[in-house]
This record gives C-alpha cells, sequence and structure tokens, in this order.
C-alpha cells in the first residue's frame, strides 16, 4: 500500500528577479510557489507517495494559483481553506560569485498566519497516515500557527505516526511575545526524526554544546521515540559554487554522505527541504547509510533547478550517488 504523508505550513509566493538582476534595477519578477514544509510535499508526492498538505490561502486567484501549483505536483490540498486576506511573499536576488543572494520577506499578517484551524478534525486527517512533517517555521510566525502545529503534533503522536521536524530556528520570525524555548520543546519531544544544527538545538531546546554526536545525544534524554538526528555541512566558496555532505545519527553512530562539490549553482533555496524530503524517502524505503546518501544527493540536484521545488526523478538521484550519467545528454 502506497505510503501516506501528512505536511503542515504557510505556502507563499515568491518573486524572484530574472536571472541575477539586483532588486534595485530589475523591472520584472519570476514567480512561483513554494514553502519550506510545501517543498517537501512536492518532493514526496513527485516520487509516489499520497501527500496532504495542510495550509490555508487567500480566496482570490494568486491563492488558487498557489493550490494549483501543489495539484499539479500531485499534491491533496483538501485541507486548505481559503478565506479573504493577503498572501505570504517573498522576494529573491539570486547571486553570483562573491555577491551573495538576498531575501526579503513581506508575510506579515497573511491568511496563513492569522487562520483560526481549530476546525480541524486532526483524526481524520491523519486517518491511514504514516508520517507527520513540521518545520519550526510554522509555529514562530504567529501565536495561532504554533497553536494548530501543536495540535496537529500531539494528534499524530496519539495516534502512534512518525514525526519528523526540521527545527529550522529563524530568529527574525519570532515576534508576537513568545520565545522559542516556550514553545519548541514540547513540540519536538515526540520526535521520530530530527533535523537541526547547533544553533537550533541551543535556542529551541536548551541543548548548548559544541560537539554534534552531543548535541544528538542530549536530545534523545527528552525525546523517547527519537531514532534519527540529521543535518548537512555546507561550505560556501562563493554564491555560484557551494561544498555540501550530509551527516545522519541514529542513536548508534554517525552516518556520514559524501560530499559534493557544486558549481555553476541554479538556485540553492529549497536546498534543505530537497534534503529533508529525501531523507524521509530513504528512511522508508532503504537502510541508514543510503538514505543519508539519496538525502544529500537529492539536495545536491535540487540546487540545479530553479524555483522552490525538487522536480527531479528517484532513478536520477540514484544515479547521482553510484556517479552514473552526471552531467550527460540522455536520449
Amino acid at each position: 500500500m502506497k505510503k501516506r504523508i501528512i505536511t503542515l505550513g504557510e505556502v507563499m509566493l515568491r518573486l524572484s528577479t530574472p536571472g541575477h538582476q539586483r532588486f534595485i534595477n530589475s523591472t520584472s519578477f519570476d514567480a512561483v510557489y513554494g514553502g519550506a514544509e510545501a517543498n517537501v510535499a512536492v518532493s514526496l508526492a513527485n516520487w509516489g507517495y499520497s501527500v496532504a498538505h495542510v495550509s490555508a490561502l487567500p480566496s482570490h486567484e494568486i491563492g488558487q494559483a498557489a493550490k494549483n501549483s501543489l495539484q499539479f505536483a500531485g499534491v491533496d490540498t483538501s485541507y486548505i481553506p481559503t478565506c479573504s486576506g493577503r498572501m505570504g511573499t517573498y522576494f529573491l536576488e539570486n547571486g553570483a560569485m562573491q555577491r551573495g543572494s538576498k531575501i526579503i520577506y513581506d508575510r506579515f499578517d497573511s491568511v496563513f498566519v492569522k487562520y483560526d484551524f481549530s476546525g480541524l478534525d486532526w483524526e481524520q486527517i491523519f486517518a491511514g497516515a504514516d508520517w507527520f512533517h513540521w518545520t519550526g517555521i510554522t509555529p514562530a510566525v504567529s501565536a495561532t500557527a504554533a497553536a494548530v502545529c501543536k495540535q496537529a503534533v500531539q494528534a499524530a503522536s496519539k495516534l502512534g505516526i512518525k514525526i519528523s521536524a526540521d527545527i529550522n530556528y529563524r530568529r527574525n520570525l519570532w515576534q508576537y511575545g513568545k520565545s522559542p524555548m516556550e514553545i519548541m520543546p514540547e513540540l519536538i519531544k515526540p520526535s521520530h526524526l530530527i533535523i537541526a544544527g547547533l544553533t537550533d538545538f541551543e535556542n529551541c531546546m536548551g541543548i548548548q554544546t559544541e560537539r554534534y554526536e552531543e548535541a544528538c545525544q542530549a536530545a534523545k534524554t527528552v525525546c523517547p521515540n527519537l531514532a534519527y538526528v540529521s543535518t548537512t555541512t555546507r561550505k560556501s566558496i562563493s554564491a555560484s559554487e557551494n561544498r555540501l555532505k550530509g551527516k545522519l545519527w541514529n542513536t548508534k553512530s554517525m552516518l556520514k554522505s559524501k560530499a559534493y562539490s557544486m558549481t555553476h549553482l541554479v538556485d540553492r533555496i529549497g536546498g534543505g527541504d530537497a534534503f529533508m524530503a529525501g531523507l524521509i524517502y530513504g528512511l522508508l524505503t532503504r537502510g541508514d547509510e543510503e538514505a543519508i546518501e539519496f538525502a544529500t544527493a537529492a539536495s545536491v540536484l535540487k540546487h540545479s533547478i530553479p524555483g522552490d521545488a525538487n522536480f527531479v526523478a528517484v532513478e536520477e538521484v540514484d544515479h547521482l550517488i553510484k556517479g552514473e550519467n552526471i552531467g550527460k545528454l540522455l536520449r
């Protein structure tokens, strides 16, 4: 039977300057739709899973276009209500060479940020589900978003569904009077899989250490269901060239993927979401070592694709892992 996965989070309009133009001299913007959790949903749907995304969108044409983009990717949008209001938006200026990329957010008071999700039937949403994914972005944007995230986590935990949390601490988002330490530890506690770096551990779980494996072990002491902790290590030589590798702690050992050198980056937005989706896919279908290799390779390929979502096939990821057909013209 096909695995069913539920994701929760805001879907945003992304407006990018064409090519590598700067904000101040661009006369047009390219529009796509995405968001951390929605990007994960799109990848997993593309790889054959039954995926439903929970969110809220404006009841106008832009909101419908965002919903259409998810439906086109095969994501179930039955749990995305609409109402009057504004669309969360962000602007992207792609860097090049030694000039870094820039993002400007315009998501304050969006429909998702203030929507009352209290009428959702989480038992019905999670019926037949195998996995639930959320990120630290959702509880950071508003008290109402934190509340719906808590409802979802509690329902998934009660039903015995595996939960993954990309902690994703973003300091500038926590503006509604609560600190991450007041909200995040309770949400993270039921997790089966955590994506986190040392900064995330410190600010969202109060774990302070310079050793990553020590942080993983500390997280396990407060998360009884925790089976995996993962992160990526990125070295930015320039905006156009990065190096990437992944690691996965499975409570017994720290597994590391091979390192990739990525030159002439096309778009790095969504690379972490591609890694997250690849890790979920890998852990559901393969062994631990294969899972971290798949996740890292999926993220690497995302850097070659414009937009937020990672439209690559499983076979393409496997080819990269094996070093086959790299950069070749296939016909």
